[in-house]
């Protein structure tokens, strides 16, 4: 906690510069210095989980229940099937039913974010477009990484290329080295960005200065960056993020939108002490305890959370009493 207050204490000096100067106008910040974006990515999504019955079957009507519960929340629209979505293990015609039920059910003035990504180009332009006919506005796509030792910078943006040209819909780029082990490097999103049809990237790194320079680096680009989780979502404000896609808004889902205002509004003091108590339970349920965790917690906040798909296993109950920790030290039970 003390690292965080560092460093959001050696960030003022930027949130200042980054504050509305115009006399008159709230100190609010601007998050994007280039042309106009074809799809405005400003404020918060929640990459869905994708509930499962006791049977580990797609459970539509708890999906459709928890929609039902999100929708006094003003996200700026909705991910399905990321990494917490279980996107691994569902079957291609889950997948589309869920984009499908999911798209039925929001708003046309939400976006409908759905990950798209395989292992091979041929297969993720396929299942782009099925989810563009699905009813998906923007197409989320993960790096290929089994072969990563081969996944150069060249054969990445060739990669995504070809995806962008065959896409019906925007890409957005999805770097998240945790699970795929493959960082996607700093040249190959410069390069990227300059495509018409890629407008943005959801980077779960957690490297501030590299989201700091993939913002300075695209500027002049229609292109965005969105915080892949809730824990640095304030600092990544801080160096122009347009939004995020935070795993901690399927349970927390106000208090991150709150943080987003606060931010736009320029309430540094109070978006830091939102921060704050918001990094234990944002560790708990991503890095610490993952998906069960993030299940676990929805339960105690009103949403269906359930089972996951095996092989992910149930916490115990020593990790449930952590989970539960680590949000009630920070007074959210």
């Amino acid at each position: 906690m003390a690292l965080t207050t560092r460093l959001v204490s050696s960030l003022r000096p930027t949130l200042a510069a980054l504050c509305w100067a115009v006399p008159g106008q709230s100190r609010g910040l601007s998050t994007h210095q280039g042309p106009e974006p074809s799809v405005d990515l400003r404020g918060i999504f929640p990459p869905l989980a994708t509930p499962f019955s006791p049977t580990q079957e797609v459970d539509y009507a708890q999906l459709e229940g928890n929609l039902s519960r999100y929708a006094s929340i003003p996200f700026r629209g909705l991910v399905v099937l990321g990494s917490n979505g279980e996107y691994p293990y569902l079957a291609p015609h889950e997948r589309l039913e869920v984009v499908s039920r999911v798209r039925r059910a929001l708003p046309r003035d939400r976006l409908l974010l759905a990950g798209s990504g395989c292992e091979s180009t041929q297969a993720t332009i396929e299942l782009t477009v099925s989810m563009a006919e699905a009813g998906a506005d923007v197409a989320l796509v993960v790096t290929p990484c089994y072969y990563r030792g081969a996944m150069t910078s060249a054969a990445l943006v060739n990669h995504y290329t070809e995806v962008g040209d065959a896409s019906p819909i925007p890409v957005v780029l999805y770097n998240v080295p945790a699970n795929t082990g493959l960082d996607l490097p700093m040249e190959a999103v410069v390069t990227l960005a300059q495509h018409s049809n890629i407008i943005g990237i959801k980077d779960s790194s957690g490297d501030i200065t590299r989201m700091g320079l993939m913002v300075h680096k695209t500027r002049q680009e229609d292109f965005q960056v969105l915080a892949g989780s809730a824990g640095f979502l304030l600092a990544s404000y801080a160096v122009g993020a347009s939004g995020g896609i935070c795993a901690l808004a399927n349970v927390l889902a106000a208090p991150l939108c709150q943080l987003d205002h606060l931010c736009r509004e320029g309430k540094w003091q109070e978006a830091r002490d939102l921060q704050h108590r918001l990094i234990e339970p944002n560790m708990a349920v991503t890095r610490r305890f993952g998906i069960p965790g993030l299940k676990k917690a929805m339960e105690w906040f009103g949403y269906y959370g359930g089972p996951c798909r095996a092989p992910l296993a149930p916490l115990s109950p020593d990790q449930v009493e952590e989970l539960r920790s680590a949000f009630s030290t920070n007074g959210w039970l």
